[in-house]
């Protein structure tokens, strides 16, 4: 198959231009057959024309790197190329050309997958074998190149009038800055200090979704299996988180048997050791359940972010915060698109964050690559006024689906003992209006004010706050 490739190369100039972007030298095992195909090859790209038999024999006498015996093998090669003969069917040509390609682009990935095992490549570790393998198995010739804005808009308009699936909230303000939740094959991180209520959210955005009767995957690396089912016991059956541990079984039984009544959905928690699982286990986990239980997730939870490991990178050896942390936002994102689900974690703020009333992305802990790799990024920021009312306030950071400058900061109520999480009666006058040169935070409290002109505002000009103390 390779004389074949080479001769057409040179020979069929429509077949050259198809295969050429995807044929790689590494398919080409023979030292001799993959050098000719370089020259030819860069040739095309670089000239964008087939290369003459005296363009390819003058590149052949250049390379030094040739001994005799291979220079005259290359020379045989090119002689054979140039021979006019039966000409092959292009459109057969290019299928089994890319058969060609498959199955040599998955016998190198079996051989680099050994070679790491057996301790040859000292770069990557067996977690990168699955990743291997994946590419080797997705070589195909794909003829699209892209979208022609004039040739394409019936392709176009159908996209813009197509209905994304989505996963809602059951908070208001939520689904309005998201269009109606989020979004599948997207990575969506809550970020907070230690204690604020990340795991909260989490929780209880879970036991919202298995309430609208999705099935939910809930991956823990920081609290026990049972502890995040306690969490969202106490969100569901609407209970004092503390109070469970007082109920008597009969009366918990019932509830959780009424609850299962109107909930169609499942929701699996598995829990694994901080630090020391990443994707490779996430993926096996979901392989096991789709075997074992029949269950495939509409939603994954990892919590959280910060603390799985990485498959493709290991920790220390020169490997900084910033690239580690970030191969870990970029692989479970593509788990997200792998699975075609919306995967939401958290991440912790950094020292400075953590004593701010007005979070930013840059006050993501350990690693700015993460906010540059999610779709979806809320900050939950809590004062002492805000906690005293049982609120939070919630400020978009990063929104793929929407514009961050409207609706960007607003309030929602939290009843912790609960775990749960609810609207502000009136929540459009929590909002902060961000386009307002001259806004200030004033903590609690909510509704629109009348400035006077010592503000600097037009007299009788409402706006919209969140503040502490009412001006005089």
């Amino acid at each position: 198959m390779e004389t074949v490739i080479l001769k057409n190369l040179v020979l069929n100039e429509d077949y050259s231009r198809k295969v050429v972007p995807f044929l790689q030298e590494e398919y080409f095992q023979d030292k001799a057959e993959r050098t000719v195909f370089n020259i030819v090859s860069k040739f095309l790209l670089k000239y964008n024309n087939i290369p003459t038999k005296d363009a390819v024999l003058i590149s052949l006498g250049d390379d030094k790197t040739l001994a005799d015996s291979e220079f005259k093998k290359c020379v045989a090669i090119s002689d054979e190329m140039y021979k006019e003969g039966e000409k092959s069917d292009t459109e057969w040509l290019v299928e089994h050309t890319e058969k060609f390609c498959k199955e040599k682009a998955i016998y190198n990935g079996i051989m680099a997958s050994i070679g790491i095992i057996e301790g040859k490549d000292k770069e990557q570790t067996q977690n990168a074998i699955p990743e291997i393998m994946s590419k080797a198995l997705s070589v195909s010739f794909d003829t699209r190149v892209g979208h022609d804005f004039f040739e394409d808009v019936d392709e176009r308009y159908e996209y813009y009038h197509r209905v994304e699936e989505r996963v809602p909230f059951d908070l208001e303000m939520l689904n309005l800055i998201t269009g109606g939740g989020v979004r599948k094959k997207t990575l969506n991180v809550v970020m907070a200090a230690s204690g604020v209520g990340k795991s909260a959210f989490l929780c209880h955005h879970a036991a919202a979704c298995l309430t609208q009767n999705l099935n939910v995957l809930y991956i823990t690396l920081e609290m026990s299996e049972e502890e995040i089912a306690k969490r969202i016991d106490a969100n569901l059956l609407d209970t004092d988180i503390h109070v469970l541990e007082k109920m008597p079984l009969a009366m918990y039984e019932n509830k959780v048997n009424n609850l299962k009544k109107t909930c169609r959905g499942k929701l699996i928690i598995k829990e694994y050791p901080t630090a020391a699982a990443n994707v490779t286990h996430f993926r096996n986990l979901m392989e096991e359940l789709k075997i074992k239980k029949k269950f495939k997730p509409d939603i994954i939870i990892v919590d959280y972010l910060n603390i799985c490991s990485c498959a493709r990178f290991k920790m220390g050896n020169g490997m900084n915060s910033y690239t580690y942390v970030k191969g870990i936002a970029e692989e479970l994102r593509g788990l997200a698109k792998q699975f075609n689900v919306p995967l939401w974690s958290a991440t912790q703020v950094n020292r400075e964050g953590a004593k701010s009333s007005d979070m930013e992305m840059t006050d993501t802990s350990e690693s700015f690559g993460l906010p540059q790799t999610t779709d979806f990024f809320i900050a939950l920021i809590e004062t002492e006024e805000l906690a005293q009312n049982g609120q939070l306030m919630v400020k978009q950071l990063k929104n793929r689906g929407n514009d961050t400058t409207k609706n960007r900061k607003f309030l929602i109520g939290v009843n912790k003992s609960k775990m749960k999480f609810y609207d502000v009666e009136n929540s459009n006058n929590n909002l902060v209006n961000a386009n307002n040169t001259n806004e200030e935070s004033f903590g609690s409290g909510s509704g629109p004010l009348v400035f006077s002109d010592s503000f600097g505002i037009k007299k009788n000009k409402a706006v919209n706050w969140v503040f502490e103390d009412a001006p005089k």
